[in-house]
């Protein structure tokens, strides 16, 4: 366990974006969970589709990344709507789903990836083609992960949307808000620039007025 924890620490403290966070995380809970496939999807707004973002795969059955199914065809759909993390007979419980009769799928284990305002994002799964038993302890462990992972997408949303943001101030600064042309300040900035392209090149700078 102190080896897991340590694995975990190392993976959440140097993680730049998603992947770098999610691919550990995934690796861990192969570790943890002993399942041939582990894997990150996404959900289109719509819910017409789900897509896989990243894949871990050990066994025979592969979840291959970049794979979209129609959302009403998923497992992860069916587990939302039930309110189940796991199970271990899909075949039976389940055994309308085209997509994981494809796969091969006995074994499933899910939980959705939600931002604050509870937003559903994707979801983080792992899935078997043997029957497998899943303690509890585990089931804990494998939301603890989807917090990890819904908190990263969060934190690149408000990076993105700060980026966003300060390139409009940006140029908010530099135009007129009246006419939409460049204001006094931008044309400082282009003339000084223009002085320097000259001072570098020799060619010279010409300067019209109206």
């Amino acid at each position: 366990m102190d080896a897991l924890l340590n694995q975990l620490a190392q993976s959440v403290s140097g993680a730049q974006d998603l992947e770098s966070l999610t691919r550990p995380l995934l690796e861990l809970l192969e570790a943890v969970t002993g399942m041939e496939s582990t894997y990150l999807t996404s959900i289109e707004p719509t819910r017409r589709h789900q897509h896989i973002l990243f894949a871990r795969n050990i066994g025979e059955m592969t979840i291959p990344e970049g794979l979209s199914v129609p959302w009403e065809d998923t497992l992860c759909r069916r587990a939302l709507e039930e309110e189940v993390h796991f199970v271990n007979d899909v075949e039976t419980r389940w055994g309308d789903s085209d997509a994981a009769r494809a796969l091969g799928i006995r074994t499933y284990l899910s939980q959705p990836v939600r931002a604050a305002d509870g937003a559903l994002f994707g979801t983080l799964c792992a899935a078997s083609g043997e029957r497998r038993e899943i303690p509890v302890q585990t089931v804990k462990v494998f939301s603890l992960f989807a917090q990890l992972i819904a908190r990263q997408i969060e934190r690149e949303h408000l990076v993105e949307s700060l980026r966003a943001s300060n390139a409009e101030l940006s140029a908010h600064a530099l135009i007129d808000a009246l006419t939409g042309i460049a204001n006094r300040k931008r044309f400082d900035e282009m003339l000084r620039k223009g002085r320097r392209d000259t001072e570098a090149t020799g060619d010279p700078l010409c300067l019209m007025l109206c």
